[in-house]
């Protein structure tokens, strides 16, 4: 009897799994800590209902790549039975290098480390673990697969990643913005050159992903309070790592110790959980900037946050320092830590980037910048940049 195995999924209804190397890959403990890992890091905080996991991501991935692997095999595009079944471990894996609040800590609890490189050392592990037989996989990761157009879906302006995290996030918010119509996308892909591609009749439906993406960015990812939330929480490891502030294992490692130290299987054990277990200790911490911090995070009692078109004046920093160290009579350096502004910016389609190829009727390949009257035009292309203060009420 053939392998089967369905998961019901409130986004797409059922996935299926029907190869026995891909439920093995689904069921190892690294891959299940994704269910420990919220996907949208604080922004529950603002939409209440954004507690999905990164769990949930990479099965709706999976089963957009399923999809569009069904549809460019129908359209006679030559893929192996191994090719599928490694480009959808792929898509899998895509993300099992993301650590606890996913972007939100990135970079802070290991300092300039990627979650892409952290993905790749763990699928090496696992091909390990797997007796080599995720080689192929590692390939189509890596871009060093001859047929480009598999790892364009895994990741491009156009990726099964993208048209995943666009829906799933919409749905959980409850943000309508963000819906887009990925199984017309999906029905249209193809391969031209060896190149992913989309036929001309999804012109209009990719002109609406990518508008969908820059509203979802500055409504839902870079809203304010999320913003300020997720400051907040780096701060509370950068806090606890200036102090060496105890916890239990596995984080105390990553606060306390150097991080070259820390091994690969520390990390696979590390989830949201602990993090925000350790938020819960350090609220009554003797240190009143981690306390004031945590109890921040733990109680909704979030900094105040305002945006604006160009650099926060000096004169308004300066005074928000001034009272904020006078009402709760700390100095100038622990003042900065409550006190503090930025930037952020996020653009609706980055020609720096890999590019979205309309292939025409006739054979001609247009970017999608360079169709007629299109609606991604010069300012569209541009980087929307905002400035922000966040500082105590």
């Amino acid at each position: 009897m053939p392998f089967r195995k369905i998961i019901n999924d409130p986004v797409y209804g059922f996935i299926t799994v029907d190869d026995e190397l891909i439920y093995q890959v689904i069921a190892h403990p690294w891959f299940q800590r994704l269910r420990r890992i919220n996907q949208m890091a604080m922004a529950n905080l603002v939409y209440p209902g954004a507690v999905h996991s990164r769990l949930h991501h990479a099965l709706g991935a999976y089963h957009l790549m399923s999809n569009a692997l069904s549809e460019l095999k129908n359209k006679g595009i030559a893929i192996t039975t191994a090719e599928e079944q490694a480009a959808k471990i792929a898509i899998l894996l895509h993300d099992i290098g993301h650590g606890p609040f996913s972007h939100a800590l990135e970079h802070v609890l290991i300092e300039g480390m990627h979650h892409e490189g952290l993905s790749l050392m763990i699928i090496k592990e696992l091909n390990k673990q797997f007796n080599g037989q995720l080689d192929l996989c590692l390939q189509i990761f890596t871009d060093q697969h001859p047929k480009k157009f598999l790892y364009q879906l895994i990741s491009g302006q156009l990726d099964v990643d993208r048209m995943d995290y666009l829906n799933r996030d919409s749905f959980f918010t409850g943000v309508n913005e963000g819906v887009i119509g990925y199984d017309r996308i999906l029905k249209m892909l193809t391969v031209h050159n060896g190149e992913l591609m989309v036929e001309e009749k999804s012109i209009y439906s990719i002109e609406k992903f990518l508008v969908a993406r820059r509203l979802m960015y500055w409504q839902v990812y870079l809203h304010k309070t999320v913003l300020c939330a997720e400051q907040m929480l780096k701060r509370i490891i950068k806090r606890a790592k200036f102090l060496k502030a105890a916890t239990r294992l596995p984080l105390h490692n990553f606060i306390t110790q150097p991080i070259q130290t820390v091994t690969l299987e520390e990390f696979c054990n590390l989830d949201d959980y602990d993090v925000m277990g350790a938020i819960k200790g350090w609220c009554h911490h003797e240190d009143k900037i981690l306390s004031i911090l945590c109890n921040g995070i733990i109680n909704r009692q979030l900094l105040k946050v305002q945006y604006f078109g160009n650099p926060v004046p000096e004169k308004m920093m300066q005074e928000k320092i001034k009272e904020t160290g006078f009402k709760l009579n700390l100095s100038a350096e622990e003042t900065g830590w409550l006190v503090f502004c930025g930037e952020v910016a996020s653009s609706t389609y980055n020609l720096e980037e890999e590019h979205i190829h309309i292939l025409f009727k006739d054979g001609t390949v247009k970017d999608i910048s360079e169709v007629d009257n299109a609606l991604i035009n010069q300012n569209l292309m541009g980087k929307v940049k905002k400035y922000y203060i966040c500082y105590v009420r």
